[in-house]
Parts: structure tokens; sequence; C-alpha cells
């Protein structure tokens, strides 16, 4: 099957840095792995492991602006929720005007049916899809505007590819371990700009657990 190209777009989202604290700081990018759970969510798949081995090809179409508010955050250490002590103000990262390109290719996902599929049939049938909640990209509140599929046509600007590359300065995840972080895979990207529709072969990363 043919990859499946999508164009999203996010008017505000938080990519929290992995290893941010008081500060939460964002990536300037998307993840992978943050990517990876909007498709999902968007099919209506609550088990993660039911595409691994999917692979994603993601180019930006925007120059997000990053902006600096306080906000109240949650951290529980006492058992009681609404003990004064489990929230604090700090502050985030965000960014605005979020809009990507991610193409879909069914690569190692032995589901039945893959990925790809599932999301051409979303659009061609969307009364198949049985799901809940807002679609969000990241943080419940950083909810999805659109997506739609890209055409073969699409011609704007340069496309900002996201590339594997070891000396890369954007290290980024593209599996995240929610009980501890022993499980998390990162890769290191740059971006590369380029006129082509197609995604360089280095653009593609391929989604699975340690």
């Amino acid at each position: 099957m043919m990859p499946v190209a999508l164009q999203v777009e996010v008017p505000v989202a938080c990519f929290r840095q992995s290893r941010a604290r008081e500060y939460a700081e964002t990536y300037p990018v998307p993840p992978p792995s943050t990517v990876y759970g909007m498709l999902i969510s968007s099919v209506g798949e609550t088990d993660r492991y039911k595409h691994c081995g999917v692979r994603l090809a993601i180019a930006l179409l925007s120059h997000p602006e990053k902006s600096t508010i306080i906000r109240t955050f949650r951290r529980f250490k006492k058992k009681d929720i609404h003990d004064p002590t489990n929230a604090r103000p700090d502050y985030q990262e965000l960014l605005t005007d979020i809009r990507f390109a991610v193409w879909v290719d069914a690569g190692g996902d032995r589901a039945k049916p893959a990925l790809p599929q599932r999301l051409q049939q979303a659009f061609s049938n969307p009364a198949s899809v049985s799901r809940f909640g807002g679609l969000c990209l990241g943080e419940s509140r950083d909810l999805v505007n659109e997506v739609t599929l890209l055409s073969e046509n699409y011609r704007g600007e340069s496309l900002q590819w996201l590339v594997r590359d070891e000396n890369g300065l954007l290290t980024l995840p593209y599996w995240v371990d929610h009980v501890g972080a022993q499980g998390t895979r990162w890769h290191r990207f740059s971006l590369l700009s380029v006129d082509e529709w197609q995604p360089p072969e280095l653009s593609w990363t391929v989604i699975e657990p340690a």
C-alpha cells in the first residue's frame, strides 16, 4: 500500500521536553512519538502497541512562534488530590501556528488493517471510526484544528524535513515509556529544507518500543 500523506494544523501546543522539570520547555517540532499518538487516536485505537513497526516522515509547513506563559501544574505529593501542595505555578513554553505534514507508511506494521489503511478508511467513511474525546497533539488541552489528506499537487514553501542525523541538534523521542523512562527511545535529528514532495530516505522513522 502506498503511504498516506496528511496535513495537520494545531493552533497552540507544547511538546514538553522529556528532561524538563520546573520550567516546561518545548521541543521546537512535534516528536515522532507524539505524532504517532495523535494518529492512532484519530482512528480510535487505544492500544499504542497495535501499529508498532509503522514508519513516519514529518515535514514542517510553518515556522511556529514560541512564547512563555505561567500556569498551574499539578504534582501529586499528597494522596489528597485537593491538597494545595499538589498545585504550584510554573513557567511553560508554547508554540503557536503549528502546521506540518506526516507521511504514514505501513513498513513493519503487521496489524490488519495497517495504520495507513485505517487512516484512509477514516477519511472515506468517518462514521466507521469509534473514538472518544477531542483529538490532541500532546496535552489534552492542545486540540488539533484540522487533519486533511495532503494533495500530491501540494505547492507551498519548501518543506522542512525532520531527518535522522547522528550529529543533529534535535534529540527527540520516537517511543515513550510512560512508566519510568528506561524504555524511552530517541533519535537525533536535523531539519532539512527540500522542495521535493516525496520524503527523503533519512526522514523515515520506525515507531517501535524498546
